[in-house]
Formats: C-alpha cells, sequence, structure tokens
C-alpha cells in the first residue's frame, strides 16, 4: 500500500508544474477557428512547433498578445525558413471563446504554418498549468519549443502580463 502510495504521490507531482526544459510535452486536441480538431502530436510529427498560451479574453482583447502575435506574423518567413509551425492557444469560457478568438485574428493575416486553436474551459491551460486564477486573468502568458519527439526544449512563463518572449528571442533557440 505504501509503495502504491508513493507512486501516487509521484504522478501527483508529474503533472503539478508546467512542462519543462527536457520534459515531453503533455499531449491535447483542440479546434481551429475551422471547428478542425488538431493534435499537438501531428503538428510536432511535422517539425518543431512554437507553442504560444495567450491571455484570451479576460474582459477585453489583450493588447500585449496583439502585440507578441503581430511580432511572430511579422517573423513568419523566418519561422518557415526553419521548418517550424506556430501554434497559438485562446483559451476562454466556452461560452464565448471562439467568438471572442475570432475577433482576436481579425486583421491578421496568418501565414499558412501558423495556427489558433481554442481551449474551452481552459482545458490545455489546465493540462500545463497555466490557469491564472485571479479576478480578470485567465491564463499566464507562456511560450514553448518543442521538438519532433514532443520534448520540450524552450520554456517561458510570465506571471505577469509582460515578460513574454520575442519571435528573435524564439528564433535564437530553434535548433540550427
Amino acid at each position: 500500500m505504501k509503495t502504491l502510495f508513493l507512486l501516487f504521490a509521484s504522478l501527483t507531482t508529474l503533472v503539478a508544474a508546467p512542462p519543462a526544459v527536457g520534459e515531453r510535452a503533455p499531449a491535447f486536441t483542440l479546434n481551429n477557428l475551422k471547428g478542425e480538431p488538431r493534435r499537438l502530436a501531428d503538428s510536432t510529427a511535422q517539425g518543431p512547433v512554437v507553442l504560444l498560451v495567450l491571455r484570451g479574453f479576460p474582459g477585453y482583447q489583450c493588447p500585449l498578445c496583439n502585440r507578441q502575435v503581430t511580432d511572430f506574423v511579422k517573423n513568419g518567413p523566418a519561422f518557415a525558413a526553419a521548418g517550424v509551425r506556430v501554434v497559438m492557444v485562446y483559451p476562454g469560457p466556452k461560452s464565448i471563446v471562439e467568438e471572442k478568438a475570432r475577433e482576436f485574428v481579425t486583421g491578421k493575416a496568418l501565414p499558412d504554418h501558423f495556427e489558433l486553436l481554442v481551449d474551452p474551459d481552459y482545458e490545455m491551460t489546465n493540462l500545463y498549468q497555466l490557469r491564472w486564477n485571479a479576478p480578470n486573468e485567465t491564463a499566464y502568458p507562456s511560450t514553448f519549443v518543442i521538438d519532433r519527439q514532443g520534448v520540450v526544449k524552450f520554456a517561458r512563463i510570465s506571471t505577469s502580463h509582460g515578460g513574454r518572449t520575442t519571435a528573435a528571442e524564439v528564433l535564437s533557440q530553434l535548433p540550427r
């Protein structure tokens, strides 16, 4: 019984923190804005993935999320040249997340190798332990670089609205 308890405690510890460098990124499936399911494993099978976890809609469209995504889109050709897909996760309550995600991308021309996925009721956000559970908050803005084997090669989690990665910083972390 003691062994079973220790095993359970170890498993609990494994999921009690966001994925760190060297760890396998937890698998998830979320829908894109066309309602098509997208699995993280399918994206990493095509090559490295930059996973951007946005704040979603905490009562307004986050200007820092907009600025970060604009920077990544502007550097889209460099990500394409590196063979990298950029997967952005937009979390929020199921009742409004798709509508607000569509609003977020209005006027943004996402390159073909970029995709916005909706995270209804914070399913992926909770899985990755990124839920910012405070009034008027949603998720900690986070960036992960995940290789073809699903292993995290770079991770940055901001516990504030700022402190986000830039495209140049992420590009410098990609394997050469």
